[in-house]
């Protein structure tokens, strides 16, 4: 994270070498021209030191410019978007050292090229505004990048639950967890539990519990289930045990300032899952499942019972540990939520690990596929009106393409928004790995079906789930012959 001293070195520094260039000036000859030395120059080119107001009078004179143009946001209109980014809280506020960028290499890549950079970031900030996308939407595709870029797995989060653990003497599964981890708030770090008066005064929003620091009372919404108490406390834990600065003290978050409070509530979340959800014990959970020679949705449902999880915290625990223990990270993680009548679904998660699969987060408005899992499991959840837990699984080809996944989705009422049903779906490429650690892929009763990303997009033929005729197909389909007919004018 720069801070402001950093970025107003950063943007003298590019200022003051993109002039020297643009004069085609190299830094002996400016250094001539202004009687400072070469080192110093270069120094102050990237962004390491800042110069007292007499050698910029100096270096102003060398450039044909004035004092307030080298010292302000003003620029030419070739420069005036790389300004505007330096300047922005977007790069204050990106981790740049997380993804090995440096601000010497952030440096050389805008000054070498900065008119084609400022076309690039052009573009974006255009495409950006036209899609609405917010600093926040910045931050979570961020986060979403880094967790791909570690394999959704974080070694120092597992090395400090394991540490936390033997502090406190824990097992691995927490019998009567919610008590547990309650008393162990109080009496390791003086925190009260409060579940009366937040609903008392909090009668909107999706909040579930909030942090009050300074008397040190953690006010949890009335309502909820014993395993999103847990999960809630045991995100608490985390924050208290480790000292993660900034934090956010609303759960869920309703403003993102910066990264690092994203990430530090990404590591929280992640800390809690990995306390609840031992380890080794549900790799060696995870691993007998993974050998029962046909489908058996009954250990999902086992696993939810013995760790007192939700569906969602039981899925996204297990996207940590299928990439690092069993070495499929060929996976896609999606959350799909929808109304109560069924006639829309939206991907509130999404995570992708190796590359960018075929389920997909849609900024178009189009429609989901209709034979997804994961939207057939909530259209069952709707129908029972059940409370338990759904779960159903499928093999899922895509049509026309030779990506073939693996998906288990459960699902069932949202329980704490009324007529709305969600499920949670992870999805496994299907490959030499996956068939040499599940046995059961092969089990007739394994429902197979053809799939696709959203109607508009499809091509499958007589489809019986469809909700829309395949829109952006029959454009495509119309400018291709559209063009076959203008070749005919060159004959």
């Amino acid at each position: 994270m720069l801070t402001d001293a950093e970025v107003v070195k950063l943007l003298f520094g590019f200022k003051l070498k993109y002039l020297r260039t643009e004069l085609g000036l190299g830094l002996e000859e400016l250094a001539g021209k202004s009687g400072l030395s070469k080192s110093y120059i270069h120094e102050l080119e990237k962004g390491k030191k800042y110069p007292k107001v007499d050698k910029i009078h100096i270096l102003a004179k060398a450039l044909g410019v004035d004092y307030d143009y080298l010292v302000s946001r003003r620029a030419s209109k070739k420069i005036q978007p790389v300004i505007d980014l330096l300047t922005s809280d977007v790069l204050r506020e990106f981790p740049l050292d997380d993804f090995g960028v440096s601000t010497n290499l952030l440096m050389e890549l805008l000054v070498n090229a900065p008119e084609r950079v400022t076309a690039f970031i052009s573009t974006m900030t255009h495409m950006i505004r036209h899609f609405q996308v917010t600093r926040e939407h910045l931050y979570f595709t961020a986060l979403r990048a880094f967790q791909n870029l570690k394999n959704n797995y974080f070694l120092e989060v597992e090395d400090q639950v394991k540490c936390f653990r033997e502090t406190h003497n824990l097992p691995d599964v927490l019998d009567n967890g919610t008590i547990h981890l309650e008393q162990l708030l109080e009496t390791a770090y003086g925190v009260q539990v409060d579940r009366q008066r937040f609903s008392e005064l909090i009668t909107r929003g999706s909040c579930r519990s909030y942090y009050a620091e300074e008397h040190k009372v953690l006010y949890l919404r009335d309502g909820l289930s014993s395993a999103q108490e847990r999960f809630l406390l045991g995100r608490e834990l985390a924050f208290q045990y480790t000292q993660w600065q900034p934090r956010p003290y609303e759960t869920r978050i309703l403003e993102v300032p910066n990264f690092e409070v994203l990430y530090n509530n990404f590591q929280a979340s992640y800390f809690s899952s990995a306390l609840l959800m031992n380890e080794d014990t549900l790799v060696k959970d995870i691993k007998e499942w993974a050998q029962d020679i046909v489908w058996n949705p009954d250990r999902l449902t086992r696993f939810l019972t013995k760790y007192q999880v939700t569906p969602e915290m039981l899925l996204q625990r297990m996207s940590n540990l299928l990439p690092h223990h069993l070495g499929l990270s060929d996976l896609f993680f999606i959350r799909l939520q929808a109304d109560e009548e069924l006639t829309a679904y939206r991907m509130t998660k999404e995570l992708h690990l190796d590359r960018p699969h075929n389920p997909y987060a849609n900024a178009l408005n189009e429609h989901y596929c209709r034979r997804w899992v994961s939207v057939n499991i909530i259209k069952q959840a709707r129908q029972t009106r059940q409370k338990e837990v759904l779960i159903q699984a499928q093999m899922s080809e895509y049509w026309e393409a030779e990506n073939t996944y693996f998906c288990f989705s459960l699902a069932r009422p949202s329980s704490t928004s009324r007529g709305k049903f969600s499920s949670v779906t992870i999805g496994l490429q299907l490959n030499e790995a996956l068939r040499e650690q599940f046995r059961f892929l092969n089990d007739p009763k394994l429902s197979r079906r053809i799939v696709n990303t959203t109607c508009e997009r499809c091509s499958v033929p007589d489809c019986e789930a469809r909700v829309r005729p395949a829109l952006v197909l029959e454009e495509k389909s119309e400018n291709q012959l559209l063009m076959e007919q203008l070749r005919r004018l060159d004959t």
